[in-house]
């Protein structure tokens, strides 16, 4: 079964980990282990377009002293998902910060990210528009979603997003793979039909 390694990254006090505890209560699974340290790391078992997988998340706190160990995590993950709270403008602008940080560190612009915006329920308290967001997940060539953790709008939406792109970006080289693979025996059996007409000829 296949795993795919997700990191949730923003400030502190946007709705991470609710995001990830949502996900992994709306997985109906008994396969469910929770690592706590200076992140919080879940594993949750689900299906995905038909398709099992294992899930492994990794909430990180978004704290300055934690910094240091952000490139370790973006080197081991497969997918992010760069999250700000609607109601706290400063959350939304270190977004496209992290962004760059990820791209830079992976070494692509081929990475599967999704930006969410968390708080959708806060109506009254909003400080970033929806075509913020938006016109931000645009200009970076990134899905968006706006979520509500505390409503579970577009929890599993985004997560499940997140893993179709990683998906996507895996899917080239296992076609490549298996391209090959065909083009050799293709090539093996010819050979081998070559050499046999050729001794039955003698």
């Amino acid at each position: 079964m296949k795993t795919h390694k997700l990191l949730v990254l923003g400030m502190e006090g946007v709705g991470k980990s609710e995001l990830t505890i949502q996900i992994c209560q709306g997985c109906i699974s008994d396969y469910l282990t929770y690592d706590p340290r200076c992140y919080d790391s879940y594993s949750v078992q689900c299906v995905i377009d038909d398709i099992p997988c294992i899930l492994e998340i990794l909430d990180t706190s978004g704290q300055e002293e934690y910094i240091a160990l952000l490139d370790k995590w973006v080197n081991e993950c497969d997918g992010f998902l760069l999250v700000y709270s609607i109601s706290k403008r400063k959350t939304f602008e270190v977004i496209e910060k992290l962004y760059n940080h990820v791209t830079r560190t992976k070494d692509s612009v081929q990475v599967p990210i999704i930006i969410v915006g968390n708080g959708c329920e806060k109506t009254t308290e909003r400080e970033v528009s929806l075509e913020e967001g938006e016109d931000l997940a645009k200009q970076l060539n990134c899905e968006f979603f706006e979520t509500s953790s505390k409503q579970r709008i577009n929890v599993c939406r985004s997560f499940y997003s997140l893993v179709r792109k990683i998906r996507q970006v895996d899917g080239p080289v296992k076609s490549r793979r298996k391209r090959r693979t065909f083009r050799y025996l293709f090539r093996k059996v010819f050979w081998l039909m070559s050499d046999l007409v050729y001794w039955t000829d003698k």
